[in-house]
């Protein structure tokens, strides 16, 4: 087994205990078979949520899309299931693609890989937002005992409120990140450079008091995403306006450095756009974002 000294927790060296592409549901299984077989000497071994997936993840690799050096053995180059439902249709489920990072969702019917997690420290990652479990057919169903994201919930929970009007900016009180409260800076889907550029010009005008407005990075961009919700998929008493369909991070594409990761956020997908084309918007932020370790010591915490 592997410990990921980022975030606590333990990981299957071979990343493909599984053998065979399994359905959702029949991955679902797997890990509960390893539980119950006390797989490598554990028995709380669980799918990972998309979060826990994403968190192996590394912008600055291909082929597989995790950190240079990295212990792992039998990694395939295809789709991985986590055990989050895509709330905007929950017989689909997120998944995670290791050549290139790409996150999106595929029918719980269809065959993917399967890379089981345990332990972990809770305090290291954001939970996702679903309290619901849905079965392969998408119909709502108990959780207990589902092993579904919904049912575990792992991770810090999540301040309330979550986000705070501060006059002419909005404080999200997970992250600690300051953003626009209209989401789309320029009115208009414009290319990368043209979004870099009307961020500059955010920041020396010094708007709402602050000079270190920046193009969020993919995963500040993925912070902001309720995975109970979609169109969009913020949470439900967010205070923003003109949430559009696309946002451009800052994060270039490892894969194909002429492209560029992009929020889906009528979805909560994770994708890329040609920089050259004027395909999505721009939606500023600020601040030094604070871990989940502090977020979760805030008072405004929902235990």
């Amino acid at each position: 087994m592997i410990l990921d000294r980022l975030t606590g927790l333990v990981w299957p060296r071979d990343a493909n205990l599984g053998e065979y592409p399994m359905t959702w549901p029949e991955a679902l299984d797997f890990v509960t078979r390893m539980n119950r077989e006390h797989a490598l000497g554990f028995s709380d071994w669980r799918l990972p949520n998309r979060r826990e997936l994403r968190s192996l993840v590394s912008y600055q690799a291909k082929h597989p899309a995790l950190p240079q050096g990295h212990p792992f053995v039998n990694i395939v180059l295809g789709w991985h299931w986590t055990s989050t439902s895509a709330a905007i249709n929950p017989a689909y489920a997120w998944y995670v693609h290791m050549e290139g990072a790409r996150m999106f969702y595929g029918r719980k019917d269809q065959y993917y890989l399967t890379w089981p997690v345990r332990a972990g420290d809770s305090a290291c990652l954001f939970r996702t937002g679903q309290s619901r479990c849905h079965d392969q057919h998408g119909r709502e169903t108990d959780c207990a005992n589902s092993m579904q994201d919904g049912a575990i919930r792992f991770g810090t929970a999540w301040p309330k409120p979550r986000f705070s009007v501060r006059e002419e900016t909005v404080r999200g009180e997970l992250t600690g990140l300051y953003w626009l409260p209209r989401a789309d800076l320029t009115e208009r889907p414009v290319t990368w450079s043209q979004a870099l550029e009307a961020v500059e010009r955010l920041r020396e005008q010094r708007f709402g008091g602050r000079d270190d407005w920046r193009l969020p990075n993919i995963n500040e961009l993925e912070s902001l995403v309720d995975c109970s919700t979609h169109n969009p998929a913020l949470p439900t008493d967010h205070p923003f306006t003109h949430a559009g369909e696309g946002y451009w991070s800052s994060t270039t594409s490892f894969f194909a450095t002429d492209w560029a990761w992009v929020l889906y956020l009528r979805k909560g997908a994770l994708g890329v756009g040609f920089k050259t084309n004027p395909d999505f918007l721009v939606w500023p932020v600020a601040g030094t974002p604070q871990s989940s370790e502090e977020a979760s010591k805030s008072p405004k915490m929902n235990g």
